[in-house]
């Protein structure tokens, strides 16, 4: 009888809580995300973010799981309005997430703290990657014209933008020596 009592004065709580408790990331609660994990870019997406994903707030706010600073916008590129979030950590920018038909379509990071499957973050050198720019490399368009753009190695998602002290002609990439010193900027997922 005692059970029962409980059951009952237990039951309208347990309702009540299941329309709050579907807004919890239960991911969070597995055993290998208890002492935090860091953001990974990989051939899929950057953590929790993919082609799959919406372009709205609550969306990229859930696959980021951070606490992160979430502002949008729109802009023009090739002839065509992209709504964009820009991600901000203390007033630095951190990420730069792309749009189109309604879905992730490019994520630039900036973050230091996210890195690759493979062990790339901002700062990496091009000499610690590439040997040649040639095959790999050319120079940026639109929003990544100050840079040289490479594939990474052995994508097809994801490219580093290098940037470097340089005083060639404009539209030119430097030759290979003077890229070696120039250090990734920016990761760059792309689908």
């Amino acid at each position: 009888m005692k059970t029962l009592r409980l059951m009952i004065l237990g039951l309208p709580l347990m309702l009540a809580g299941c329309s709050t408790l579907s807004s919890v990331q239960w991911s969070s609660a597995l055993p290998w995300n208890w002492f935090g994990s860091s953001a990974k870019v990989s051939e899929q997406g950057v953590a929790g973010l993919n082609r799959g994903t919406a372009m709205n707030e609550s969306a990229i706010r859930d696959g980021l799981n951070s606490d992160y600073h979430l502002r949008n916008g729109m802009k023009t590129a090739n002839g065509e309005i992209v709504p964009y979030f820009e991600v901000l950590k203390d007033n630095q920018m951190m990420l730069v997430i792309n749009g189109n038909t309604g879905t992730v379509s490019r994520i630039d990071v900036m973050d230091s703290s996210i890195e690759t499957d493979s062990g790339v973050t901002i700062g990496t050198p091009f000499g610690d990657l590439y040997d040649k720019a040639f095959g790999a490399c050319e120079r940026g368009k639109g929003d990544d014209a100050d840079f040289v753009v490479c594939k990474a190695p052995g994508s097809s998602h994801i490219s580093y933008a290098f940037k470097g002290e340089w005083s060639g002609p404009e539209g030119l990439i430097p030759a290979d020596d003077t890229l070696k010193k120039w250090t990734v900027n920016k990761i760059i997922w792309q689908r």
